[in-house]
């Protein structure tokens, strides 16, 4: 149990220090918060509610991993390499897909409340 508690602290403060230290972190938890109820006017269906607020939370992992993964480029090499530039470039892409997946996955259920 005590594993269990220590995990669910580091994740807290991974929250934490994420939305303090990250412009990107601190704007998709504000999408999350807003989708959660969004997602329950715009579809009577739980699969749909869940796809909407989900596809959320992917886009918040990923961030999460590029940040990861640019701090760690940051600490291993603080000049400029151009490997390390590669990497970054790869995490940032990997939000990109998310935040187009997103995008297409909310369009949906816009377009089918605004046709009818």
């Amino acid at each position: 149990m005590n594993k269990i508690l220590s995990a669910l602290f580091n994740s807290c403060r991974g929250f934490q220090t994420g939305a303090k230290s990250e412009r990107a972190v601190r704007q998709e938890l504000i999408a999350l918060a807003l989708a959660i109820p969004a997602a329950w006017t715009l579809s009577p269906l739980l699969w749909v509610r869940v796809a909407l607020i989900g596809v959320l939370l992917v886009v918040l992992a990923v961030e999460f991993l590029n940040t990861a993964i640019e701090t760690l480029c940051d600490y291993v090499m603080p000049d400029h390499h151009s490997m390390i530039g590669m990497a970054k470039d790869y995490g940032s892409a990997a939000v990109l897909c998310t935040l187009v997946l997103a995008s297409v996955v909310w369009m949906a259920p816009l377009i089918d409340c605004l046709s009818g």
